[in-house]
């Protein structure tokens, strides 16, 4: 019988990291080898599996969980490469599910954050208008979050605004977000991780997932049972030998990040498979003491824009950078920053931080943003907006489909880990995305 060993948990004790080894086999078992199987090992795959790894579906014997992550360590793609922000939930529309899951996560998030000691801080954010436009704009995302979706906002005075930020331009007006701040994603991702190990969860790195087979149940009555009743198989390659091995698990969640669109086309028929468009964001670090700011200063997102803007945020030391931009690239391996895009970043900067000292930023570091349309950020009515898709996907038993997750996905985390387990499991139900 052909087994595989793989570094299958990490665990930190007296601040090493220890690598335990697990076996599969495989031939094919009597049971699934697993119950749930994360594909993914990002912030919000991380928080999925430890979700999972923590019920105990009614009836069963015991669960267990695997997490599925391609790279030698979790978290080293978009949820390690963004701003760090833990967002209010101002941007996304009254009924969308990025709302949803924002506003529940943000609370969830800093909840978490105090239990575990993880670092972060509730700095607030002012987003500032420079023109009537922009002004107006702030109105109607000011009159959403006290009328529809029960944020806290608050316009702030002329007066107020120089006092506190002097250095801030904001020629038509500041409206703050209290409940905005920043987090250390690093250490979520750890604790994340530590707790969905403590709760029996496996995690094996370097294992991409090539292959997926969704099994017919061998005990259903039904004429013809959907695909994935019966479990499913996963042919999984070691990424740093190519051996390949052979699993099954009775739940599957794709929760693969840039890689989403590949997982979800191993499954479906040509004519649903998709594709993901690639925003990268590049970052900009500033060296110089002067100008101070004390709080994360956005401006108005431009209509259409695929992301915010490129905006003013600080690491937990205080120091200020600047980002992202967006530059539609064709590769999610484009990590590279594009230092030719500082000049077009500085005139940006300089409309809300008009004395920033331009010798003074250089090119930090760069994410990449899995979007479904290359669309707008924020939802404005129009028919640019994207929202996230979650769902347990059409004509399938036992998958849960995540795709073009991203911003607010660090802080959604939690509550999507919350959304997938309770889509899974709660007796009534739960809604998620509208079909694709």
């Amino acid at each position: 019988m052909k087994m595989f060993a793989r570094t299958a948990r990490r665990q930190l004790q007296s601040g090493r990291l220890v690598c335990l080894e697990r076996s599969f086999s495989s031939t094919a078992p009597v049971r699934a080898d697993f119950t749930h199987v994360v594909i993914g090992g990002g912030a919000v795959g991380l928080a999925i599996a430890r979700a999972l790894a923590c019920h105990q579906p009614s009836g069963s014997t015991g669960s267990s969980t695997l997490l599925l992550e391609r790279h030698p360590r979790v978290g080293t793609e978009t949820s390690s490469r963004n701003s760090e922000v833990i967002h209010a939930g101002l941007y996304y529309g009254p009924s969308s599910l990025k709302t949803r899951l924002c506003v529940s996560g943000r609370q969830a998030l800093y909840a978490f954050c105090n239990r575990h000691g993880v670092p972060h801080k509730r700095t607030g954010k002012w987003v500032v208008a420079q023109d009537a436009s922009q002004h107006e704009t702030l109105q109607r995302i000011h009159a959403l979050c006290r009328d529809e979706i029960g944020v806290p906002t608050r316009f702030v005075g002329a007066e107020e605004a120089k006092q506190k930020e002097p250095a801030v331009r904001a020629a038509a007006g500041v409206l703050e977000s209290p409940e905005t701040g920043i987090v250390d994603s690093h250490a979520l991702m750890a604790a994340l991780h530590g707790l969905f190990e403590d709760a029996g969860g496996v995690t094996a790195l370097n294992s991409t997932v090539v292959g997926i087979e969704p099994l017919p149940s061998t005990t259903s009555s039904t004429t013809n049972p959907r695909p994935g009743s019966g479990g499913w198989a996963l042919t999984v390659q070691d990424s740093s030998t190519g051996e390949e091995s052979r699993i099954t698990t009775d739940v599957l969640v794709n929760s693969a990040g840039l890689g989403a669109a590949d997982i979800h086309n191993l499954i479906v028929p040509r004519e649903r498979r998709t594709r993901l468009y690639y925003a990268k964001g590049n970052y900009f670090s500033y060296a110089a003491s002067a100008p101070k700011v004390s709080r994360l200063v956005y401006p108005v997102t431009a209509p259409g824009a695929g992301g915010l803007g490129t905006h003013l945020t600080l690491d937990l030391a205080g120091r200020m950078r600047f980002g992202p931009d967006v530059e539609w690239v064709d590769s999610a391996t484009d990590l590279a920053v594009n230092a030719a895009r500082l000049p077009a970043a500085v005139a940006e900067i300089r409309k809300y931080l008009p004395t920033i000292d331009a010798s003074a930023l250089s090119p930090d570091y760069a994410g990449v943003r899995p979007k479904l349309r290359p669309a707008g950020a924020v939802a404005t009515g129009g028919s640019g907006f994207v929202d996230f898709y979650i769902r347990r996907e059409d004509g399938y038993e036992g998958w849960v489909n995540l795709l073009g997750i991203e911003s607010p996905g660090l802080t959604s985390s939690l509550a999507i880990g919350d959304l997938v387990r309770d889509m899974l499991y709660s007796s009534g139900k739960v809604e998620g995305s509208a079909p694709m």
